[in-house]
């Protein structure tokens, strides 16, 4: 068990260790709390997997101590970001933590710690059930990624990946040799940014990568700004953008 001594540091069990750690009011009293990220390293010190990650928060005025533990619970990296998302004027709580592999997948949570009472307001999770999308190759050198829940298509040209690369799926007339799917993976980042800077609330503009028949091929990445409205995150801008490529004569 996590315990906190008169000197307000935690004592941890062996082979745990703090992740990261921040300071801010998180409860909306105005006294700044403290925010850990803990987790074990089956490595040791050293190690860069984390496993067991759990949030914790200790109240400023009272030292009280809340565990939380998360659903996805090991990878690397694990950050904590401070930041009023959901504009109440109280700094929430970001949890980002890369799952590993080829996939390069996120996990991420968003809490509100205001009057010392957990609201989860974002989850990785429930995001990629929302935001999925179906990646088809078309004729004529294009790709679709189209989302019927989301009642949105997005066309990519595929003339500039080269002769090599679409001989593999088109004959020399434009179509296609046999229906071909590619993928849009799940959450792969995401970041708080400021659009307003006026008043500084903070939006979740998240990322998810555009891949052809290989993880090795990405063809751009759908991006999406989520910004809070009322009680939940909305998509305020949803768009693709592809990669950049060689000037080529023609365009010279």
């Amino acid at each position: 068990m996590w315990r906190l001594p008169h000197a307000n540091n935690l004592v941890l069990p062996h082979n745990t260790y703090v992740l990261d750690r921040k300071q801010g009011d998180v409860n909306g009293d105005g006294i700044p709390d403290k925010v850990y990220l803990v987790g074990e390293k089956p490595d040791g010190s050293s190690g860069i997997f984390e496993e067991h990650i759990t949030l914790i928060i200790i109240d400023g005025y009272s030292q009280h101590m809340t565990t939380v533990e998360l659903r996805n619970n090991a990878g690397y990296n694990a950050t904590l970001f401070l930041g009023d998302f959901n504009h109440d004027h109280v700094a929430d709580i970001l949890v980002r933590i890369d799952a590993g592999g080829s996939g390069g997948y996120l996990y991420a949570y968003l809490y509100s710690f205001r009057n010392n009472m957990l609201k989860e307001l974002f989850n990785s999770d429930s995001y990629n059930k929302e935001y999925s999308f179906h990646m088809h190759y078309e004729n004529m050198y294009k790709a679709s990624v189209s989302s019927p829940s989301l009642n949105v298509l997005f066309l990519l040209d595929l003339t500039t990946k080269g002769p090599e690369y679409l001989s593999q799926f088109y004959q020399e007339d434009g179509k296609l040799k046999k229906p071909t799917q590619g993928e849009v993976l799940a959450l792969g980042e995401l970041y708080p940014i400021v659009v307003q800077r006026n008043d500084m609330n903070y939006d979740l503009y998240v990322l998810q990568r555009i891949i052809g028949t290989i993880n090795a091929d990405t063809l751009g990445y759908v991006e999406n700004l989520l910004t809070w409205e009322q009680d939940h995150f909305r998509s305020a801008r949803l768009t693709v953008s592809i990669l950049g490529s060689q000037l080529i004569t023609p365009y010279a």
